[in-house]
Parts: C-alpha cells; sequence; structure tokens
C-alpha cells in the first residue's frame, strides 16, 4: 500500500511538474483541444444592468453544432424582441458568416467586419465576444501562475496578430489547474486600457462541464450582463438543416 502511494505521489508530482513547464502556447493548445459536445440545445436568460442599476431581462433558445461552429439564436422574450434570431456560421477558411433577422423591419442584416465590436442584443457580449478564437491568430504569454475564488490558475496573455480584425490588443485568461476550465478573462481596449471582465461557472451534464452562468461588466460603460444556461441537452439528434438563413424567420417548436 505504501509503495503504491509512493508511486501515485511520484506520478502526481510529474504530471504537476509537466505542466508547469509548458509553454503559454502549449496550455492554449490542450485548453482547444478539450472535448466538447458535438451539438447543444439551451435556453439563454440575459440580465442587463445599466450604470443606474436598472435592469431588463431577455430570454432566448440557442442550438450548436460542430462543437459551436455553427449557432442559431431565436429571442423569446421580451416580447417586444419575440422572433429576432441570430446565425452564426464559422468556416475552415477563418471566414465567419453572421447574420441577424429583424422581424419589426422585415430585414435580414449581416453582421460584417467592422460592425463585431457592436453589442449582441443590448448586453456586454459584442458579436465577436461570440466567435471561436483560431489558436493561430493569437500569440500567447503565460503569466505567472495566480489564484481566483480560492482557485489556482494558469495565466495566458492572448496577443491577437497584425493580420487579425480585432478590437482588442489582448486578453488575460485564467485557467483552473483543477479541471482546465476558463474562470476568469479580461479584455483590453486598443489602447490597451481594461475594457471588460469575464467570469465563467460550469455545471456537469452528462460527462461535459458546460457552461452555466457568464458574468460580464464593461467597466467602460458601467455596464453589466448576466447570462444563464439551463435545460441544456447536449449530443442529441439535431437536423443541421436548420443553420441556413431561412431558418432565422422560424422559431424552434421545442
Amino acid at each position: 500500500m505504501i509503495k503504491l502511494f509512493i508511486i501515485y505521489s511520484i506520478q502526481f508530482f510529474l504530471l504537476i511538474n509537466n505542466l508547469s513547464a509548458q509553454t503559454g502556447y502549449e496550455l492554449a493548445k490542450k485548453l482547444d483541444n478539450k472535448d466538447k459536445p458535438q451539438n447543444m440545445t439551451s435556453r439563454i436568460s440575459m440580465t442587463l444592468t445599466n450604470a443606474k442599476n436598472k435592469s431588463r431581462k431577455n430570454v432566448m433558445i440557442s442550438k450548436t453544432a460542430n462543437q459551436s461552429q455553427k449557432q442559431m439564436i431565436w429571442v423569446l422574450e421580451p416580447k417586444s424582441d419575440r422572433g429576432m434570431s441570430f446565425l452564426k456560421i464559422e468556416r475552415e477558411d477563418r471566414k465567419t458568416e453572421m447574420r441577424i433577422w429583424l422581424p419589426a423591419f422585415n430585414k435580414i442584416r449581416r453582421i460584417n467586419a467592422n460592425r463585431r465590436s457592436n453589442s449582441f442584443m443590448g448586453s456586454d457580449l459584442s458579436y465577436e465576444d461570440m466567435m471561436s478564437r483560431s489558436i493561430d491568430d493569437n500569440t500567447y504569454l503565460r503569466l505567472e501562475d495566480d489564484q481566483i475564488e480560492g482557485k489556482e490558475c494558469y495565466v495566458l496573455e492572448v496577443i491577437p496578430k497584425k493580420s487579425v480584425n480585432t478590437s482588442y490588443s489582448k486578453h488575460r485568461t485564467w485557467v483552473s489547474k483543477e479541471n482546465f476550465q476558463i474562470v476568469q478573462e479580461t479584455s483590453y481596449d486598443k489602447k490597451s486600457k481594461l475594457k471588460k471582465i469575464k467570469n465563467f461557472h460550469y455545471a456537469f451534464v452528462n460527462d461535459y462541464q458546460i457552461i452555466s452562468k457568464i458574468y460580464v461588466e464593461d467597466l467602460q460603460k458601467k455596464h453589466k450582463t448576466d447570462i444563464y444556461f439551463d435545460q441544456v441537452k447536449i449530443d442529441t439528434k439535431m437536423d443541421e438543416k436548420i443553420f441556413q438563413e431561412k431558418s432565422l424567420k422560424r422559431l424552434p417548436l421545442n
């Protein structure tokens, strides 16, 4: 028994030392390669709070496929926005398509590159925030390890390459050493001033840890958004034909 304990202790020590020796890019690559559900359906509730502490709430249905490279979101509440919808398709050539359906104007609007810093549904998430980051579009610096909410974390500085069209100069990302999930991220504007803070919380769904809550605060606008995910279903039968423009005008039945 003592011998086994010593062996496991040595293996754990070697594992920790191996992770500690990894570069920022190697940690980012490991994060990028984590297992993710192939598809997911969820209900999203967003509470938006402005500088005067006045709040409003949005409720939406989200469907994703291809590990979130495809996404449809339909707005259910408030009643004045019901029927609005959003489509995102990320392609291998890194050309992401985004469209939004505005029933009040009977118009589908394309979200082009110079509008991706705009707010999604009045929240503190921009359209850019909703895109996956290609690992090769950034450089990664490993900073000194830190602790967030009692959790030991690796800290990465993520710097977009000059060829990338972005509204940010850099991000700092805290990754839990325990479960290798992102715990917190700070994002900086083009003048390197702190713009946003994001905090992430997770819940187990089947064998995956799925985001259950995101808190986003825009420090410059003094505005914050609490985003909750529930009624989560993963890796179910899903017709990927829904991820096309004509589906924007069709609220899902479930």
